[in-house]
Protein backbone atom coordinates (compact mmCIF):
# COMPACT_ATOMS: atom_id res chain seq x y z
CA UNK A 1 0.00 0.00 0.00
CA UNK A 2 1.31 3.08 -0.93
CA UNK A 3 1.08 6.75 1.24
CA UNK A 4 -0.34 8.68 -1.70
CA UNK A 5 -3.26 6.41 -0.93
CA UNK A 6 -5.69 8.96 1.28
CA UNK A 7 -6.64 7.03 4.67
CA UNK A 8 -10.05 7.77 6.20
CA UNK A 9 -10.33 7.30 9.86
CA UNK A 10 -13.89 7.28 11.95
CA UNK A 11 -13.07 7.84 15.64
CA UNK A 12 -10.85 9.44 17.23
CA UNK A 13 -10.76 8.09 20.68
CA UNK A 14 -8.18 6.38 23.33
CA UNK A 15 -7.89 4.30 20.68
CA UNK A 16 -8.39 6.26 17.62
CA UNK A 17 -6.43 9.45 18.07
CA UNK A 18 -2.70 7.63 18.97
CA UNK A 19 -3.42 5.14 16.12
CA UNK A 20 -3.80 7.93 13.54
CA UNK A 21 -0.37 9.94 15.04
CA UNK A 22 1.50 6.99 13.95
CA UNK A 23 0.22 7.10 10.74
CA UNK A 24 0.84 11.05 10.34
CA UNK A 25 4.16 10.30 11.43
CA UNK A 26 4.71 7.50 8.92
CA UNK A 27 3.90 9.96 6.15
CA UNK A 28 0.50 9.08 5.23
CA UNK A 29 -2.63 11.82 4.32
CA UNK A 30 -5.07 11.01 6.75
CA UNK A 31 -9.04 12.57 6.22
CA UNK A 32 -11.04 12.34 9.75
CA UNK A 33 -14.10 12.17 11.55
CA UNK A 34 -15.79 11.77 14.87
CA UNK A 35 -18.85 12.17 16.49
CA UNK A 36 -17.48 14.75 18.44
CA UNK A 37 -15.14 16.96 16.43
CA UNK A 38 -13.25 18.43 19.64
CA UNK A 39 -12.09 14.73 19.78
CA UNK A 40 -9.57 15.32 16.69
CA UNK A 41 -9.06 18.80 16.99
CA UNK A 42 -5.15 18.02 18.02
CA UNK A 43 -5.23 15.54 14.35
CA UNK A 44 -7.02 18.45 12.63
CA UNK A 45 -3.86 20.70 13.96
CA UNK A 46 -1.60 17.91 13.13
CA UNK A 47 -2.85 17.86 9.46
CA UNK A 48 -5.30 15.97 9.05
CA UNK A 49 -8.63 17.03 7.18
CA UNK A 50 -11.81 17.32 8.83
CA UNK A 51 -14.78 16.02 7.24
CA UNK A 52 -18.94 15.98 8.83
CA UNK A 53 -19.96 12.68 8.03
CA UNK A 54 -18.80 9.46 7.46
CA UNK A 55 -20.13 9.37 4.01
CA UNK A 56 -18.21 12.48 3.02
CA UNK A 57 -14.64 10.58 4.34
CA UNK A 58 -15.41 7.66 2.56
CA UNK A 59 -15.80 9.68 -0.84
CA UNK A 60 -12.28 11.07 -0.37
CA UNK A 61 -10.53 8.06 0.81
CA UNK A 62 -8.99 5.19 -0.80
CA UNK A 63 -8.96 3.02 2.32
CA UNK A 64 -11.61 3.73 5.31
CA UNK A 65 -10.98 2.63 8.54
CA UNK A 66 -13.43 2.51 11.93
CA UNK A 67 -12.97 2.21 15.60
CA UNK A 68 -15.38 3.49 17.15
CA UNK A 69 -18.29 2.15 19.84
CA UNK A 70 -21.08 -0.14 20.11
CA UNK A 71 -22.42 -2.81 17.11
CA UNK A 72 -25.51 0.11 16.83
CA UNK A 73 -22.73 2.79 15.90
CA UNK A 74 -20.88 0.45 13.63
CA UNK A 75 -23.99 -0.22 12.05
CA UNK A 76 -25.08 3.31 12.03
CA UNK A 77 -21.78 4.75 10.33
CA UNK A 78 -21.90 1.76 7.62
CA UNK A 79 -25.76 2.00 6.79
CA UNK A 80 -26.73 5.08 7.43
CA UNK A 81 -28.12 8.23 5.24
CA UNK A 82 -24.62 9.75 6.00
CA UNK A 83 -22.76 6.76 6.08
CA UNK A 84 -19.56 4.82 4.46
CA UNK A 85 -21.67 2.60 1.85
CA UNK A 86 -24.03 5.72 0.51
CA UNK A 87 -20.23 7.57 0.17
CA UNK A 88 -17.31 4.93 -0.91
CA UNK A 89 -16.01 4.56 -4.19
CA UNK A 90 -16.14 1.68 -6.05
CA UNK A 91 -12.59 0.12 -5.39
CA UNK A 92 -12.40 1.23 -2.17
CA UNK A 93 -10.77 -0.86 1.17
CA UNK A 94 -12.90 -0.38 4.59
CA UNK A 95 -11.71 -1.63 7.72
CA UNK A 96 -13.34 -1.86 10.95
CA UNK A 97 -11.50 -1.96 14.02
CA UNK A 98 -14.23 -1.89 16.33
CA UNK A 99 -14.84 -4.54 18.39
CA UNK A 100 -18.19 -5.46 16.96
CA UNK A 101 -20.11 -8.48 16.10
CA UNK A 102 -19.04 -10.91 13.83
CA UNK A 103 -22.18 -11.39 12.13
CA UNK A 104 -22.24 -7.65 11.38
CA UNK A 105 -18.47 -7.93 10.01
CA UNK A 106 -19.88 -10.41 7.79
CA UNK A 107 -22.91 -8.21 6.85
CA UNK A 108 -20.79 -5.28 6.23
CA UNK A 109 -18.24 -7.72 3.91
CA UNK A 110 -21.27 -8.84 1.96
CA UNK A 111 -22.74 -5.18 1.57
CA UNK A 112 -19.28 -3.81 0.43
CA UNK A 113 -18.48 -6.20 -2.52
CA UNK A 114 -22.00 -5.74 -3.69
CA UNK A 115 -20.94 -2.00 -4.48
CA UNK A 116 -17.48 -3.02 -5.77
CA UNK A 117 -15.50 -2.46 -2.46
CA UNK A 118 -13.68 -4.76 -0.15
CA UNK A 119 -13.81 -5.21 3.68
CA UNK A 120 -12.10 -6.84 6.38
CA UNK A 121 -12.39 -6.96 10.15
CA UNK A 122 -9.42 -6.23 12.32
CA UNK A 123 -10.15 -5.72 16.01
CA UNK A 124 -7.21 -4.82 18.35
CA UNK A 125 -6.06 -5.25 21.56
CA UNK A 126 -3.22 -3.87 23.81
CA UNK A 127 -5.58 -0.84 24.98
CA UNK A 128 -4.34 2.71 25.13
CA UNK A 129 -0.85 2.58 26.06
CA UNK A 130 -0.43 -0.17 23.28
CA UNK A 131 -2.55 2.03 20.70
CA UNK A 132 0.23 4.92 21.70
CA UNK A 133 3.53 2.49 21.39
CA UNK A 134 2.48 1.29 18.76
CA UNK A 135 2.59 -2.34 19.71
CA UNK A 136 -1.26 -3.36 18.87
CA UNK A 137 -2.26 -6.79 18.57
CA UNK A 138 -4.53 -7.29 15.51
CA UNK A 139 -6.79 -10.22 14.50
CA UNK A 140 -8.32 -10.08 10.87
CA UNK A 141 -10.57 -11.62 8.66
CA UNK A 142 -11.57 -11.25 5.60
CA UNK A 143 -9.76 -11.80 2.27
CA UNK A 144 -6.48 -12.86 2.60
CA UNK A 145 -4.92 -10.70 -0.11
CA UNK A 146 -6.52 -7.21 0.82
CA UNK A 147 -5.57 -8.11 4.35
CA UNK A 148 -1.67 -8.11 2.28
CA UNK A 149 -2.70 -4.83 0.87
CA UNK A 150 -2.98 -3.07 3.96
CA UNK A 151 -0.17 -4.44 5.86
CA UNK A 152 1.86 -1.29 5.62
CA UNK A 153 -0.63 0.61 7.72
CA UNK A 154 -1.20 -1.84 10.42
CA UNK A 155 2.40 -2.10 10.87
CA UNK A 156 2.67 1.97 11.80
CA UNK A 157 0.56 0.98 15.19
CA UNK A 158 0.63 -3.14 15.03
CA UNK A 159 3.34 -5.25 16.00
CA UNK A 160 1.13 -8.69 16.24
CA UNK A 161 -0.58 -8.74 13.04
CA UNK A 162 -2.46 -12.31 12.50
CA UNK A 163 -4.42 -12.93 9.56
CA UNK A 164 -7.13 -15.27 11.17
CA UNK A 165 -9.64 -16.48 8.37
CA UNK A 166 -12.92 -15.36 6.23
CA UNK A 167 -14.94 -12.24 7.62
CA UNK A 168 -15.54 -12.36 10.67
CA UNK A 169 -12.92 -13.91 11.91
CA UNK A 170 -11.12 -11.15 13.35
CA UNK A 171 -14.10 -10.27 15.45
CA UNK A 172 -14.82 -14.31 16.86
CA UNK A 173 -10.60 -13.75 17.74
CA UNK A 174 -11.25 -10.67 19.85
CA UNK A 175 -13.98 -12.15 21.59
CA UNK A 176 -11.18 -15.24 22.58
CA UNK A 177 -9.08 -12.50 23.89
CA UNK A 178 -12.13 -10.92 25.77
CA UNK A 179 -12.80 -13.70 27.30
CA UNK A 180 -9.52 -14.46 28.47
CA UNK A 181 -8.90 -11.21 29.79
CA UNK A 182 -12.45 -11.58 31.92
CA UNK A 183 -11.16 -14.55 33.56
CA UNK A 184 -7.97 -13.47 33.78
CA UNK A 185 -8.67 -10.13 35.68
CA UNK A 186 -10.44 -11.55 38.26
CA UNK A 187 -7.81 -13.39 38.98
CA UNK A 188 -5.28 -11.04 39.27
CA UNK A 189 -7.64 -8.78 41.36
CA UNK A 190 -8.37 -11.51 43.94
CA UNK A 191 -4.89 -12.52 44.18
CA UNK A 192 -4.02 -8.60 44.96
CA UNK A 193 -7.17 -8.41 47.10
CA UNK A 194 -6.33 -11.66 49.19
CA UNK A 195 -2.15 -10.05 48.93
CA UNK A 196 -3.82 -7.12 50.81
CA UNK A 197 -5.68 -8.74 53.09
CA UNK A 198 -2.79 -10.70 54.09
CA UNK A 199 -0.82 -7.45 54.98
CA UNK A 200 1.46 -7.90 51.90
CA UNK A 201 3.20 -4.76 50.16
CA UNK A 202 1.09 -5.35 46.79
CA UNK A 203 4.27 -3.91 44.59
CA UNK A 204 6.81 -6.46 46.60
CA UNK A 205 4.03 -9.10 45.85
CA UNK A 206 3.90 -8.62 42.34
CA UNK A 207 8.02 -8.52 41.66
CA UNK A 208 7.38 -11.93 42.33
CA UNK A 209 4.32 -13.42 41.22
CA UNK A 210 4.80 -11.76 37.99
CA UNK A 211 7.60 -12.90 36.64
CA UNK A 212 6.52 -16.75 37.91
CA UNK A 213 3.61 -19.08 35.95
CA UNK A 214 1.31 -16.28 36.93
CA UNK A 215 2.88 -13.86 34.82
CA UNK A 216 0.19 -11.96 31.84
CA UNK A 217 -0.20 -8.89 30.61
CA UNK A 218 -3.11 -7.57 33.18
CA UNK A 219 0.08 -8.44 36.09
CA UNK A 220 2.41 -5.99 34.09
CA UNK A 221 -0.22 -3.36 33.64
CA UNK A 222 -2.86 -3.36 35.09
CA UNK A 223 -1.89 -4.70 38.57
CA UNK A 224 0.39 -1.84 39.48
CA UNK A 225 -2.07 0.60 38.61
CA UNK A 226 -4.69 -1.45 40.91
CA UNK A 227 -1.61 -0.87 43.48
CA UNK A 228 -1.27 2.51 43.53
CA UNK A 229 -5.44 2.87 43.18
CA UNK A 230 -5.05 4.05 39.68
CA UNK A 231 -8.31 3.54 37.97
CA UNK A 232 -7.98 5.57 34.70
CA UNK A 233 -8.48 4.07 31.65
CA UNK A 234 -7.43 2.45 28.76
CA UNK A 235 -9.70 0.46 28.54
CA UNK A 236 -12.99 1.19 30.32
CA UNK A 237 -15.48 -0.44 32.07
CA UNK A 238 -18.59 0.44 29.64
CA UNK A 239 -16.62 -0.79 26.76
CA UNK A 240 -15.65 -4.47 28.43
CA UNK A 241 -19.09 -4.54 29.49
CA UNK A 242 -20.39 -4.29 25.97
CA UNK A 243 -17.73 -6.87 24.67
CA UNK A 244 -18.47 -9.51 27.29
CA UNK A 245 -21.99 -9.48 26.40
CA UNK A 246 -20.89 -9.83 23.02
CA UNK A 247 -19.41 -12.55 23.44
CA UNK A 248 -22.27 -14.21 25.47
CA UNK A 249 -24.67 -13.47 22.69
CA UNK A 250 -22.23 -15.25 20.51
CA UNK A 251 -21.52 -18.57 22.86
CA UNK A 252 -25.50 -18.93 23.14
CA UNK A 253 -25.80 -18.97 19.32
CA UNK A 254 -23.31 -21.70 19.75
CA UNK A 255 -25.01 -23.35 22.82
CA UNK A 256 -21.25 -23.15 24.31
CA UNK A 257 -21.92 -22.10 27.72
CA UNK A 258 -19.10 -20.22 29.73
CA UNK A 259 -19.83 -20.07 33.10
CA UNK A 260 -17.26 -17.90 34.17
CA UNK A 261 -17.53 -15.17 31.72
CA UNK A 262 -20.69 -14.66 32.73
CA UNK A 263 -19.71 -14.44 36.43
CA UNK A 264 -17.29 -11.74 35.33
CA UNK A 265 -19.78 -9.72 33.50
CA UNK A 266 -22.34 -9.51 36.20
CA UNK A 267 -19.51 -8.20 38.43
CA UNK A 268 -18.96 -5.53 35.59
CA UNK A 269 -22.23 -4.65 35.95
CA UNK A 270 -22.50 -3.90 39.81
CA UNK A 271 -19.57 -1.55 38.75
CA UNK A 272 -21.72 0.41 36.39
CA UNK A 273 -24.51 0.02 38.95
CA UNK A 274 -21.53 1.94 41.17
CA UNK A 275 -21.21 4.89 38.54
CA UNK A 276 -17.68 3.73 37.87
CA UNK A 277 -18.45 2.58 34.42
CA UNK A 278 -16.14 5.42 32.93
CA UNK A 279 -13.03 3.61 34.87
CA UNK A 280 -10.44 1.56 33.29
CA UNK A 281 -11.78 -2.43 33.80
CA UNK A 282 -8.85 -2.98 36.19
CA UNK A 283 -11.64 -1.29 38.48
CA UNK A 284 -12.86 -5.19 38.93
CA UNK A 285 -11.06 -4.89 41.97
CA UNK A 286 -13.17 -2.05 43.76
CA UNK A 287 -15.98 -4.33 43.39
CA UNK A 288 -14.29 -7.48 44.71
CA UNK A 289 -13.25 -5.07 47.60
CA UNK A 290 -16.62 -4.29 48.17
CA UNK A 291 -18.04 -7.54 48.88
CA UNK A 292 -15.08 -8.66 50.93
CA UNK A 293 -15.83 -5.79 53.26
CA UNK A 294 -19.62 -7.11 53.13
CA UNK A 295 -18.81 -10.58 54.33
CA UNK A 296 -17.03 -8.96 57.00
CA UNK A 297 -19.66 -7.40 58.23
Amino acid sequence: MTKDKAIGWIGTGLMGSPMVKHLLNAGYKVNVQNRTKSKATELIELGCTWFDTPAEVAANSDVIVTIIGSPADVEECYFGQEGIINGMKSGAILIDMTTTKPSLAIKIAEVAGMHGAQFIDAPVSGGEVGAINGTLSIMIGGDKAVADSVLPLFETFGKNIVFQGPAGSGQHTKMCNQITIAGTLIGVCEGLLYGFKAGLDLNTLLQSISKGAAGCWSLDILAPKIAKGDYSPGFTVNNFVKDLGIALEEAEAMRLSLPGLALVKQLYLSIQAMGKGTLGNQALYLVLEKLSNLNKN
